[in-house]
């Protein structure tokens, strides 16, 4: 069952993950029938439940006959969360010291489709003030619905520009407030090559491929001399008197 899957990679072992599942499923029980319900050989139960009530998962909640309860699947979660993200604060300030920020001149390269895209989600998601997208317009499409609110977005496709990829190659180019971009290649079907790309904080060319998106969306708007004139409205004519008509 997938919730004993997620309870082990949360850090219970199988039988208390398969111990705590029976106790919701029967709301309070003995070990004995917990032991049948959740698949546990007998001698283990005592010592499985025991570890739940350890874990704040579990109560006793009567001594004869002894009956175990669950507690709060909920309560769990939230300290299982609170844990995790302080985890993750710890883990954020100790690489910080270890790993100083990526020289602005460095230029990394990105491997596979799946690498690319997840670069790009990376970049959109930190956005603060910009975003210049251009070509491949499902994934520009998908980045859009990440983006933060408040970020002004430019996408145009890559037409009528030279073209900046090989022959049974995509590109797509992204840049995030003037700070950092991903430069990808992706192949058509039948290719034999993998999706490639960069990623950099080289402002030289974060700025280059936000000029080059900003003259590949004026260079699908038509030029002025090709743009509908609207002319203003005649003016209609006054009808003419009776008298005027009878006079001619």
């Amino acid at each position: 069952m997938s919730a004993v899957i997620h309870l082990q990679a949360l850090g219970l072992t199988e039988y208390e993950a398969r111990a705590y599942t029976a106790l919701l499923a029967l709301g309070r029980a003995v070990p004995a029938r917990v032991a049948r319900q959740a698949g546990i050989p007998r001698p283990k139960i005592y010592e499985t439940l025991e570890r739940l009530e350890g874990r704040g998962l579990a109560a006793k909640v009567g001594q004869s006959p002894l009956e175990y309860a669950p507690l709060s699947a909920r309560e769990y979660l939230a300290r299982s969360r609170r844990a995790f993200d302080d985890r993750l604060g710890a883990l954020d300030r100790d690489l910080s010291r270890l790993a100083p920020d990526p020289a602005p001149e460095a230029v990394y390269h990105l491997y596979g489709e799946e690498a690319i895209r997840s670069m790009c989600e990376d970049l959109t998601l930190n956005a603060r003030r910009t975003l210049f997208m251009a070509g491949e317009p499902e994934i520009a499409v998908s980045l859009e619905k990440l983006t933060p609110r408040g970020v002004k977005v430019a996408t145009t496709p890559l037409t009528g520009l030279p073209a900046v990829a090989m022959d049974g190659e995509r590109a797509f180019l992204l840049a995030r407030d003037g700070e950092a971009a991903v430069i990808a290649h992706f192949v058509d079907a039948g290719v034999e090559r993998d999706a490639h790309g960069v990623h950099t904080h080289n402002p030289v060319i974060v700025h280059l491929i936000e000029g080059y998106v900003e003259l590949a969306a004026r260079s699908v708007q038509p030029p002025p001399e090709q743009q509908a004139t609207v002319l203003p409205p005649v003016p209609a004519r006054a009808p003419r008197k009776a008298s005027e008509s009878k006079s001619r």
